[in-house]
């Protein structure tokens, strides 16, 4: 008994949390929608006229039968018109636009954490803190986050430029530690790197997007370790009776 209970303290003590703060701002762990001022059916919304074009070349893409597939490309569409998250208005203007059920809508948008259903800032920050990035000081560039920002996971910053969210693979692991900034990937980071980033943003501008170093993708720091000479051509190493 005593070993059982030193050993469950152990794991309770090392373990991570699994809830991210993705859930927290609304993005796939707020399974009830709750009414508020700035998230209520009352508001209304509809694709604005570029969007509406956009929405119509997507529907176009499926077949009869099969619009209702075009669900997630619509969310996302509303999504980004309305600066970044998805209000329930905007859940039943796409079932609307699609002839669906909003239950079914409510399903895909409570389903993925792409969608977000509380407001976010200007500049959505997702920092990977799964084990490759975890590894390669992911914990260090999170803490410079929230130093320059002085925001914790889940908040947004007061002048609702910045939402900080801790989320789990990012599928850049080779470039480790990462962070993606509304559709941008930011890699190969430091804390100085993360700190010029978000400086630069406070200023207005656009900082590059890609490995901050030096490396154009993602290649081995040292140089090519395979694929190092000429690969043989048409017909080499054949034999002449062939």
């Amino acid at each position: 008994m005593l070993a059982k209970s030193l050993l469950g303290s152990l794991v309770r003590g090392s373990r991570r949390a699994l809830s991210t703060s993705v859930a927290r701002t609304g993005g796939g762990g707020l399974q009830v929608h709750r009414d508020s001022a700035e998230n209520n059916s009352e508001i209304p919304f509809e694709f604005n006229a570029e969007n509406k074009k956009r929405a119509d070349a997507i529907m176009s893409i499926y077949p009869d039968g099969h619009k209702r597939a075009a669900v997630i490309p619509l969310l996302d569409l509303a999504q980004r018109q309305n600066g970044g998250w998805l209000p329930i208005s905007a859940m039943h203007h796409v079932a609307e636009f699609i002839g669906m059920p909003r239950m079914r809508v409510y399903e895909v948008a409570t389903f993925y954490t792409m969608f977000m259903r509380n407001p976010v800032g200007k500049y959505h920050l997702q920092i990977c803190t799964t084990t490759p990035c975890w590894l390669r000081g992911s914990d260090e560039i999170l803490k410079a986050i929230k130093e320059n920002l002085n925001i914790k996971v889940g908040e947004t910053s007061q002048d609702k430029m910045f939402t900080l969210s801790e989320v789990e693979c990012l599928g850049a692991c080779v470039n480790a530690p990462m962070v993606q900034i509304n559709d941008d990937y930011y890699e190969d980071l430091t804390e100085k790197d993360m700190h010029e980033i978000l400086e630069d943003l406070k200023a207005g501008k656009k900082p590059p997007a890609g490995p901050r170093s030096g490396r154009y993708a993602a290649e081995p720091f040292g140089g090519l370790t395979s694929l190092t000479e000429t690969p043989p051509g048409p017909g080499q190493f054949v034999r002449a009776d062939l």
